[in-house]
């Protein structure tokens, strides 16, 4: 992952923790239905990237935490799965 990669994470408003090993992000939704429409979504588009992410619901909120598991730390397809997700939320919560 390169600098300008990674530069996502914080202009996005992404935690980024262990080192770069992974991370997080607190989605809040106006209610449940649309926190779960956009987990569904996002479900269909992590199979297809074969990259699925670590999350938690809780009625409006999903806290969600990317890292590649392969190699322990954050790569580009985190990168890819977190602006999908960033674009998704836009679109489940207007």
């Amino acid at each position: 992952m390169n600098e300008k990669q990674f530069s996502y994470f914080l202009e996005n408003d992404w935690e980024v923790q262990g080192n770069e090993k992974q991370a997080s992000k607190i989605f809040e939704f106006k209610n449940f239905k649309r926190a779960f429409s956009w987990m569904t979504s996002l479900a269909f588009e992590a199979e297809n990237q074969n990259h699925h992410p670590e999350w938690k619901n809780i009625y409006n909120k999903v806290e969600v935490t990317l890292t590649t598991h392969d190699i322990g730390m954050l790569s580009e397809k985190d990168v890819l799965l977190a602006t999908v997700m960033d674009k998704e939320f836009e679109k489940h919560n207007h």
